[in-house]
């Protein structure tokens, strides 16, 4: 029966070497994780059956399958962190899968060099995820009732003989969700640049939907960052911050800020 490799992540050998990986049951509950060494650089992975977890079957469950999709990503993160609490880990985004072991070892000493000063670059240091969510409902509602520009409209059109005001009034919901992006944007922009401060480096990614996330509001800002490990605590008392200032701004509860550590770098 033909195997596929799922990585999870990769390590430094020698931490592996130092502390062996503990065995645990890998993506499809069956078989169990086990390692590849390859010089400097450790692979932590699990195979998986051909058949059932072909490109065409994990796209299949991806889009149709929320259970199966939110119980595998649960699966990967949670084996991450497992593995964060004990070595310096350059963490796979889920579903990161090989054809064999000789197409993992192809690819890793293609980038040997990249990974090991990755390694360095971790060492000390540890990577962060904010992710904000918005309730774009809510927080419309909330902008609608406070938002200067909006005022003066409702003003502006008020004074309109009532024929017109039926059409002018579709212009407040335009001019409405204009404002809520914006406020969305500044806020989440304002929080990132308080966090930046605190990193060595930082980068903002896509978006997820719904889809990935499985949480009942829209992903707003998803960014990155490395930061000392002695300076962690004062980094997550800044994301406080970042809660409390949003509130402030958009309204409470309406922007929902979460600071984790990463778990989908590639």
């Amino acid at each position: 029966m033909a195997k596929l490799v799922y990585l999870y992540g990769l390590i430094p050998t020698e931490e592996a070497i130092k502390d062996a990986v503990p065995s645990f049951r890998g993506l499809d509950e069956q078989n169990e994780v086990y390692t590849i060494q390859l010089n400097e650089i450790t692979a932590v992975v699990c195979e998986l059956d051909a058949d059932t977890y072909s490109e065409e079957s994990i796209k299949e469950k991806m889009n149709n399958d929320m259970e199966w999709l939110q119980g595998k990503a649960l699966h990967h993160h949670e084996a991450l962190l497992a593995l964060q609490k004990q070595y310096t880990v350059i963490p796979m985004k889920f579903c990161t899968i090989y054809t064999s072991e000789n197409s993992l070892s192809e690819t890793i000493e293609e980038h040997q060099k990249k990974i090991t000063n990755s390694f360095t670059q971790l060492a000390g240091n540890e990577e962060w995820n904010l992710k904000i969510y918005c309730d774009h409902s809510k927080l419309k509602d909330f902008i609608s009732g406070h938002n200067s520009l909006i005022e003066e409209k409702k003003e502006e059109i008020s004074k309109l003989p009532p024929g017109r005001q039926f059409f002018e009034k579709r212009k407040i919901d335009q001019l409405a969700d204009q404002e809520l992006e914006k406020e969305i944007n500044k806020t989440c922009e304002q929080i990132h640049e308080e966090l930046a401060k605190f990193s060595l480096h930082d980068s903002v990614k896509k978006n997820w939907g719904k889809d990935v996330t499985g949480k009942q509001f829209d992903m707003c800002w998803n960014s990155v960052y490395l930061i000392p490990a002695d300076t962690v605590e004062e980094f997550l008392e800044e994301i406080k911050k970042g809660k409390m200032s949003s509130q402030k701004l958009v309204g409470s509860s309406r922007l929902l800020v979460h600071g984790l550590p990463t778990i989908s770098q590639a």
